[in-house]
């Protein structure tokens, strides 16, 4: 026995220089460096993405994060991430690799670790969980390599990955007898692949980190705590926006537990209860490119099948169900950010009706071979009459006056183009959107970091700008309790305090809600007060006594405490001009007169944001 472990190995020629593609048998591949991978301008930028959010010297990213990403590109070469489901194309699993370790890096900056420590360990450990999160986002689905592929080389022989990089032409298949979610249990074969010893030293050294990380790689991701999720909810806005979904809000998502509680709920419903495709009266319709259910129907049976099944949380009405399942990123939004579409079905006899529906992506319910057959009629949908009474912001935040009420210029969500009209974002737009440099058009107001984060959760990350600590100041240090506070002007700002100075408000992000500029604080408006307003629901019924939305109620109140800056003609309101590398826009908001209320030390300014006006 021992005979076959001593068998020396044959040694491995080196690869015959390059010939021509065009030389290469139909269906083969040939071998590429990490260099010629990595060298697309989308792979450039996003690698460029990461460098920023380590903050690290180029020769320390090198070290930690340039030679592993660049293992990875070796092993991964221009295999799909999966057959028929996301990144199913020449090269997706190197992308979705990138992908996913730039959204979790962006998520881990929300997040002071290893939870619960002193301050002074959460700096010295800093660096090795930051790399620790990189590195199990980036082994997350590389056990796809050993389980789902079968690779056949240029030389007859079987290719696995722990062989190493592949030195010759290949040709790969996917297993028909593949096991779902084994590829996750398969990383422990191959991470070796891409971590040196030294990296494992360095992070082995790091017992609060050490232990969740060797349960990601073993694929037991519910005892990986923080880093466990953070990758879940990483490749989660990877796969939404491959698909044509909305990776900040997968990303903003709460803990992944509820989304599968959602998904198996809706998955058992169209297997056993829902009637789907039926020529007249059904639940739902699936078309080629959507799954569209009846909202109503949907959600009532979906809520009573989980609490069935003694699963907490569940909303009590069919409004909170459709926020949950969007803010799940579960759900396409219509052109105007809902969860509810209107169309009219159509079928093949002629049968016709008008509904309120849910759509969804039919691969978060289906494998591509469990996939029913498309409806044979049409799903159209109805058109939307123009809301005359959003006015334009750009023409009327400039000119409100003390007393007056900024604009309703946000609305609850991003718009979305139409079905009809809509493309696949690239992920690299998004990226740059998180750091301020997203693409938009120049005369189109900043919904992204507006109204977008009116919706946010405290997943979103902050600038690390943020002081350890606040001096006296007379604004109290903590918000009561909503439950027991009553709203008001001076609960607010004691609330956005305690939103900064426990980072469940982000500053200085694309999405943020508040912004440090001409050393001061900027209140983005309205999005601020609309989010302090649907953490009080109690504001509601105070401004409807005022005839006021529940927004404006608060503003006013803020308006009172005298606390912003004023144009010298008296106007609240200042424009704020967000420029990135290709395009610009605009923000509207207060200035504060003295940022110390909310900040001990005030962060630096962001740097993207200009105030057009003189102050």
């Amino acid at each position: 026995m021992l005979s076959l472990f001593q068998r020396k190995r044959p040694v491995v020629a080196s690869a015959p220089s390059p010939a021509p593609s065009n030389d290469l048998p139909k269906g083969r591949l040939r071998p590429e460096s990490a260099a010629s991978l990595l060298a697309t301008p989308r792979r450039q930028k996003l690698l460029e993405h990461i460098w920023q959010r380590t903050s690290l010297s180029r020769k320390q990213f090198a070290t930690l994060y340039r030679a592993p990403l660049e293992r990875y590109a070796e092993l991964v070469q221009r295999f799909p991430a999966s057959e028929a489901h996301h990144h199913a194309y020449p090269g997706g699993m190197l992308d979705h690799g990138l992908e996913i370790v730039a959204y979790a890096l962006k998520l881990r900056q929300s997040h002071l670790l290893p939870a619960g420590s002193t301050p002074e360990d959460q700096a010295a450990q800093s660096e090795a969980w930051t790399a620790a999160v990189a590195y199990a986002a980036l082994l997350h689905d590389v056990g796809k390599l050993a389980v789902d592929l079968h690779v056949e080389l240029a030389d007859g022989s079987t290719w696995h990955p722990w062989h190493g990089p592949l030195r010759q032409p290949y040709r790969f298949r996917y297993r028909e007898d593949r096991e779902y979610r084994l590829h996750s249990a398969a990383t422990g074969l191959l991470y070796r692949q891409l971590l040196d010893a030294q990296l494992l030293d360095w992070l082995s050294g790091y017992p609060a980190l050490w232990g969740p990380l060797l349960y990601v790689l073993a694929g037991q991701y519910e005892h990986a705590g923080v880093l466990g999720e953070l990758v879940v909810q990483a490749d989660r806005a990877s796969v939404a926006q491959e698909l044509g979904g909305d990776p900040a809000r997968a990303m903003a998502a709460p803990k992944h537990a509820l989304q599968r509680k959602l998904l198996d709920g809706l998955r058992y419903l169209l297997k056993e209860e829902l009637k789907l495709n039926q020529p007249e009266a059904s639940d739902g319709w699936l078309t080629e490119d959507a799954l569209w259910l009846v909202s109503k129907t949907v959600s009532d049976k979906l809520r009573a099948h989980l609490l069935s099944q003694g699963i907490d949380g569940i909303p009590a009405n069919n409004t909170a169900v459709f926020n949950v399942l969007q803010d799940h990123g579960m759900l396409h939004p219509t052109t105007d950010g809902k969860a509810v579409w209107r169309a009219t079905v159509t079928s093949a006899t002629g049968w016709s009706h008008s509904f309120t529906l849910l759509r969804l992506a039919p691969a978060l319910i289906w494998e591509p071979g469990e996939r029913p057959v498309p409806f044979a009629g049409t799903v159209a949908i109805d058109a939307v009459p123009n809301d005359k009474s959003v006015a334009q912001p750009a023409a009327v935040a400039e000119t409100t006056q003390e007393g007056q009420e900024a604009p309703p210029w946000e609305s609850s969500s991003v718009a979305v183009p139409s079905p009809a009209t809509q493309t696949v974002p690239d992920v690299l737009e998004d990226m740059l959107a998180m750091v301020g440099m997203g693409n938009s058009s120049g005369t189109q107001q900043d919904e992204e970091a507006t109204s977008h984060a009116a919706d946010a959760t405290p997943s979103e990350a902050p600038m690390p700008a943020m002081a350890a600590a606040s001096p006296p100041s007379p604004v109290p240090p903590a918000a009561p309790s909503s439950a027991t506070a009553q709203p008001s002007g001076e609960h607010f700002m004691a609330w956005l305090k305690q939103g900064i100075v426990s980072r469940r408000l982000i500053i200085n992000d694309a999405k943020a809600l508040v912004h440090t500029v001409s050393d001061t604080a900027y209140l983005v408006s309205p999005g601020v007060f609309q989010r302090y307003a649907r953490e009080h629901p109690q504001v509601g019924m105070l401004a409807k006594q005022e005839s006021q939305q529940d927004w404006q109620w608060v503003q006013k109140r803020f308006e009172k405490l005298q606390l912003h800056r004023k144009h010298i003609n008296g106007l609240n309101v200042w424009a704020c001009s967000v420029t990135g590398s290709r395009k610009s826009r605009q923000l509207h908001g207060y200035l504060l007169r003295d940022p110390l209320p909310l900040f001990g030390k005030v962060p630096p300014n962001n740097p993207y944001l200009s105030i057009l006006q003189s102050i």
